[in-house]
């Protein structure tokens, strides 16, 4: 029973909504459940700290993109540590064993700093669940390859961070950037 328990744990389910989200836009809709790197079953979600981000918990993305660029990306979470500040942003690269092989943080003009207005920030509290939700919108899309995964921190900010959870998400991306 606990290795079926296991293995459903870290089963992760990812969905492409090709849906159109509003006359010249789209959805792109991705769910997940935590699992350690190099679980028996693979996951697009991966946890790298157990005791915050526990295997079996859950998260969902959804990236709402309409007209003239203008794009929402929204976070759930269901299942972590209750009662915690999380920071959350949109990386470049695809998830690995290590919290680093997400690579930098997405940033709509890569010369330019770290600003809200400059990346997706998703932080996050935890209710008595361990639910949580973000959302945030930005009159710019992504680039195309640009995009790939949701970091999850042990708390928000730059400086003394840890990566605790990652999760490989299939962003889209607006037609005519580069």
């Amino acid at each position: 029973m606990v290795g079926a328990a296991l293995w459903a744990g870290a089963a992760a389910m990812v969905m492409l909504a090709a849906a159109p989200a509003a006359a010249d836009g789209y959805t792109v809709d991705a769910e997940g459940r935590f699992a350690p790197p190099g679980a028996f079953v693979p996951s697009a979600a991966v946890t790298y700290d157990q005791a915050l981000v526990p295997a079996a918990g859950t998260i969902r993305v959804r990236q709402l993109a309409g007209p003239g660029a203008a794009t929402t990306v929204e976070l759930r979470v269901s299942g972590l540590k209750p009662g915690r500040t999380y920071g959350a942003y949109v990386h470049q690269r695809a998830c690995g064993s290590t919290g680093a092989d997400a690579g930098e943080r997405y940033r709509n003009d890569a010369a330019a700093g770290s600003t809200a207005a400059n990346e997706v920030r998703l932080g996050f509290n935890t209710d008595a669940r361990g639910a949580g939700a973000a959302s945030v919108r930005h009159g710019w899309g992504f680039r195309r390859g640009e995009a790939a995964s949701v970091v999850i921190q042990d708390r928000p900010g730059t400086v003394g961070t840890r990566r605790v959870a990652c999760f490989t998400v299939p962003f889209g991306w607006v037609t005519g950037m580069s």
